[in-house]
């Protein structure tokens, strides 16, 4: 009797009765059987749709017979470097190797490989020179086309030739992995496969491309970076199910990257299906005693409500992977799924998150997206929210009472990103204040990235005046109910178009309102942003203007630096950037200034190890 886990092993297919699989999926992650993690979702989704699925996980990347174990599958491999990219996993933005994996049983380092898709699909035609591969998740779905890789600092070719596979899934992949099996399964050959849409294909024949936009080519993106920063223009402008056209890009002038458009948005009953769907909702059993898989406790008891983001953040690829139009499931759905988490052994009453990658959106910004689609050269909340935009928590906010209602639960946390600008939008503050109330644990954690207008608009962000809105807002909220309770700003230094005088002007504003942060993000340029684009190519690809980039590793830790100036380690660097700007007036003891004119002593208690 098998464990309710897809097989890993031959056993477990002798124990299924199955002398074949129809698929095997090859994965960078331990094999965590939880609607959180994407592999899940496509094996679980698979198997519903009658086809047989096996699961390796992280196979020994230096051996190939380790992609064998399951034998070869009777239709496809499928491939994905897990939840995250692989070398977002690996190296920080200052390209050190990371200590720790989260995916990983026990957290350890060094299970998968750099580029692990790449690699997997390398092992794979070693021993199945034939046999289909169909990759997907981010780390595929963000590399469709040429585009420019920060770890080499190069402009790579497609993860399609690169990898050697035959179609990519790219975004949510629910749609087209089920069309894809169906047409394997009739007996249409891979290379047959074009007109799926949410795939990307290859082919050495223009003529079949049909109605398509001839990108700039690849060997134009590598030499001029106005062409690079063009192309992406054509790609974003093409992320949207209902307007975008196939767009493909040429290697050579002789093999063509065919990206057909995205899929439709899945409905709410198509949201529902999937996550009701028999997932044991746990890592295997095989890796308890190496203590589990660290990422599973972030998410275990947290429940994703919707997908999808209207917000547009130039430095966040889900516009390109996910796509504008916000998706979500119906609240009866949500709610069986919190019952099914309180009857676990280990809930102990709360619900640590609902959400997205946007907390609050519950349905399409507008009722024109899902007829026309969301605009192509305007955005729903940036400069300003759209007058077509519906600004609306009552949806929300209903789920919200109705899990707080549950039995065993005790709170119910909100730990997903918000818009503090969509917030500020709404003229009912009844959200805000249960938000306040029931939802937050002493600090809220929010996003303003940067105070300087010139970043906030090359971030895509709104006015800092925005931001101080939300910040009265909801100190006068908490002052009401009697609560002590403090917003947290997530703050990003180095982004396209900050200067030094942009990074002083935040720390003046950290001055001001007494903000000492703990934690800043260096802007990571990873695949698939707008913001990646500025900064390889020094063009805002929307609007072709020239933006401001720092590549020089010294003059990001002097803007890092100038973020946390209290900290005594940070003095020299905090010193150096205000002389290079001729910000002398910000060095003394006036209550003014940053920093004294000598460094102060740190006593051995205070002293880092």
């Amino acid at each position: 009797m098998y464990n309710g886990f897809l097989p890993i092993s031959k056993q477990d297919m002798a124990d299924r009765g199955l002398s074949q699989l129809d698929f095997v999926y090859i994965s960078g992650d331990a094999y965590v059987d939880h609607p959180s993690f994407g592999p899940a979702i496509i094996t679980r989704l698979l198997e519903a749709h009658g086809y047989s699925v096996g699961m390796i996980s992280q196979p020994d990347f230096k051996n190939a017979s380790s992609i064998s174990i399951l034998g070869e599958p009777r239709l496809a491999f499928l491939v994905s470097s897990g939840n995250m990219d692989s070398m977002v996993n690996h190296y920080t933005v200052a390209k050190k190797r990371r200590s720790k994996d989260a995916f990983t049983p026990g957290g350890i380092m060094g299970k998968r490989p750099d580029r692990a898709v790449t690699v997997y699909c390398n092992l794979i035609r070693q021993l199945y020179k034939h046999t289909p591969i169909v990759i997907g998740g981010i780390e595929a779905s963000l590399r469709r086309l040429g585009h420019y890789d920060y770890w080499s600092d190069t402009v790579r070719r497609s993860i399609l030739l690169e990898s050697g596979a035959d179609l990519i899934s790219y975004g949510m992949g629910e749609h087209s992995i089920i069309e894809i099996a169906d047409a394997l399964a009739g007996g249409i050959r891979i290379s047959d496969i074009t007109y799926i849409r949410g795939t990307v294909f290859k082919t050495r024949n223009e003529d079949i491309i049909y109605d398509g936009i001839r990108l700039p080519d690849f060997e134009e993106i590598c030499t001029d970076k106005k062409s690079y920063a063009k192309s992406f223009q054509i790609q974003y402008h093409n992320t949207d199910p209902i307007l975008a056209k196939c767009i493909y890009e040429a290697y050579g002038g002789k093999t063509f990257i065919v990206v057909n458009p995205p899929a439709e948005p899945l409905s709410t009953m198509d949201m529902d299906d999937v996550y009701s769907l028999p997932y044991m909702r746990t890592y295997h059993p095989s890796y308890e005693k190496a203590g589990g898989v660290p990422a599973l406790s972030e998410v275990k008891f947290s429940l994703t409500s919707n997908r999808g983001c209207f917000g547009e953040c130039n430095f966040c690829a889900l516009t390109m992977h996910e796509g504008r139009i916000v998706q979500a499931r119906s609240h009866e759905s949500i709610i069986k799924e919190a019952k099914q988490m309180t009857d676990d052994k280990d809930f102990k009453g709360y619900l640590h998150d609902v959400g997205g990658p946007t907390a609050e959106f519950r349905a399409p910004a507008c009722h024109k997206q899902l007829r026309h689609g969301a605009c192509v050269n305007k955005r729903c909340l940036f400069p300003k929210p759209c007058p077509n935009l519906i600004v609306d928590h009552s949806d929300y906010l209903s789920l919200l009472r109705k899990l707080r209602k549950l039995p065993k639960v005790k709170k119910v946390f909100v730990r997903s990103g918000f818009r503090f600008d969509y917030l500020v939008a709404d003229k009912n503050k009844e959200f805000l204040k249960e938000l306040c109330e029931y939802h937050v644990s002493g600090q809220l954690r929010v996003a303003p990235e940067h105070i300087s207008d010139n970043v906030l608009n090359n971030m895509g962000k709104p006015s800092v005046e925005i931001y101080n809105a939300f910040v009265k807002e909801f100190e006068k909220v908490n002052q009401k109910l009697e609560k002590k309770q403090y917003i947290v700003p997530y703050l990003m230094s180095s982004h396209p178009g900050s200067t030094l005088a942009d990074a002083i002007m935040l720390a003046e504003y950290l001055r001001d309102h007494h903000i000492a942060p703990e934690q800043v993000q260096d802007f990571y340029p990873t695949p698939g942003t707008i913001s990646t684009t500025m900064y390889y190519t020094g063009y805002h690809p929307l609007t072709m203007e020239k933006v401001y980039v720092t590549t020089n590793p010294h003059e990001k830790a002097l803007q890092r630096a100038l973020i946390q100036y209290k900290k005594p380690e940070n003095y020299q660097l905090v010193k150096e950037a205000l002389l290079k700007a001729h910000r002398e007036d910000l060095i003394g003891f006036g209550q003014n200034c940053l920093i004294p004119p000598r460094p102060k002593k740190i006593s051995k208690n205070n002293r880092r190890s």
